[in-house]
């Protein structure tokens, strides 16, 4: 951080900007069917809207509305500003008031900020916490002028409502992909490189099938009737497979098959038996079949012994992808995964999934036609990741002092109402 303030600047940390007011201990005999709902950290990140209510009375501090910065300090560490309405904030959450003279605005935008720095160094291996310690050593530069802070809050906000519409469009795309996916293999491209009719406009382009209804030109197959298995495994200690990359499936990001990173298999320490997969080559993670973990190799590499380097023989690389990300696929591959302790899929298990094969000339047609769709998305998440750190590096200027980011507070000014 820069050893002076900007003119007009002074250095503060974060507890000068605000107080931190823990949210109440409720007890279960303090719940209650009626009420205003009582706001736990599942509720702040959204992974559950169930909750539970409180009738009685309590401090003021203790309550949240709409615009409310909260803050979980434990656990899942995050900054939120709070839309669900009136609500009570239970313990491990802070209501953050802003104090005199400081931007609600911005305030919530540079708590994010640091709160996501403190992250990387938070106490605890997996149940992470920020004192109230570390909030007053964490020190930033901050302007005097509420008339600037509020410029800056407009231009950070007009950033993430850019990040948050595309992050909309990309989730829309994401919805029109599996639609179109569900049709592909359904119903398939026809020779003018039209999606074919449905069975309901067009009865005869299609027959039964232990599937139901598919099209005339297809057939119905084993899944190992289409795809060939591994037979064997190499040791990862030797050439040429100890400087390859070992994909494990922590490395593969779930539903978007797209690899996290790349690590050799020596860089890992990787002791025990491997497969190899070649380009072309389907990867697919064989624990935890609900994250939809799959990759279409186009390297030599190598992967764990809990996945699958799935070959292709009746299909196309592109479409054996596709056919494993499917809905079809994932709600048996699931279903037959919870027979087990550890959800997991065996080679019995694949081979007693059925589908409809196209024609390998209609395969290529189908891919086609969702590689285009596909490319709208990953331009979108091109933009968003832009996006981010255009953000991320704008506050890290902000804070460092490293650029008073006039001209962006120039075109607030000029493009943004007041």
């Amino acid at each position: 951080m820069s050893d002076h303030a900007l003119p007009g600047w002074s250095r503060v940390n974060l507890t000068d900007l605000a107080a931190y007011i823990n949210g109440y201990a409720f007890k279960p005999e303090d719940w209650s069917e009626h009420g205003l709902p009582i706001v736990r950290i599942a509720q702040i990140t959204g992974s559950s809207a169930d909750c539970d209510y409180y009738q009685g009375r309590l401090s003021e501090d203790f309550k949240i509305d709409n615009g409310d910065i909260i803050f979980s300090w434990s656990g899942t560490l995050c900054v939120v500003q709070w839309n669900g309405g009136p609500a009570w904030l239970n313990q491990h959450l802070f209501k953050v008031k802003p104090s005199e003279g400081v931007s609600h605005r911005l305030l919530y935008h540079v708590l994010s900020h640091a709160v996501a720095e403190m992250d990387k160094s938070a106490h605890g291996s997996t149940m992470k916490h920020i004192k109230r310690s570390e909030l007053k050593r964490y020190e930033l530069l901050f302007p005097n002028s509420r008339k600037e802070q509020e410029k800056i809050g407009r231009v950070l906000n007009t950033l993430d409502t850019q990040i948050q519409k595309t992050e909309a469009l990309i989730a829309k795309l994401e919805k029109v992909k599996e639609g179109l996916l569900h049709d592909l293999l359904t119903r398939g491209i026809d020779e003018s490189g039209r999606l074919r009719p449905s069975p309901e406009q067009a009865p005869e382009l299609y027959k039964e099938s232990p599937l139901g209804l598919i099209p005339r030109e297809w057939e119905v197959v084993g899944f190992l009737d289409a795809v060939e298995l591994p037979s064997g495994q190499i040791s990862p200690l030797i050439e040429p497979y100890a400087s390859l990359p070992l994909i494990a499936p922590d490395h593969i990001e779930a539903g978007v098959s797209r690899l996290i990173r790349v690590e050799t298999a020596r860089d890992q320490g990787a002791i025990s038996g491997k497969y190899i997969v070649r380009p072309g080559d389907v990867v697919y993670s064989k624990i935890r079949p609900y994250l939809r973990k799959a990759w279409l190799a186009d390297i030599d590499s190598i992967c764990s012994a809990d996945m699958y380097p799935l070959r292709p023989k009746l299909l196309t690389s592109a479409i054996l992808l596709r056919i494993v990300m499917s809905e079809s696929f994932s709600t048996y591959a699931n279903a037959a995964s919870m027979r087990t302790g550890i959800p997991k899929i065996n080679r019995d298990e694949l081979s007693g999934y059925t589908f409809a094969l196209p024609t390998i000339q209609e395969q290529v047609r189908m891919e086609n036609i969702f590689q285009g769709i596909e490319r709208k998305a990953d331009k979108e998440r091109e933009a968003l990741s832009k996006l981010v750190f255009e953000k991320i590096g704008l506050m890290d200027d902000l804070l460092t002092g490293r650029v008073r980011v006039t001209p962006l507070l120039d075109q607030a000014q000029a493009t943004t109402p007041a």
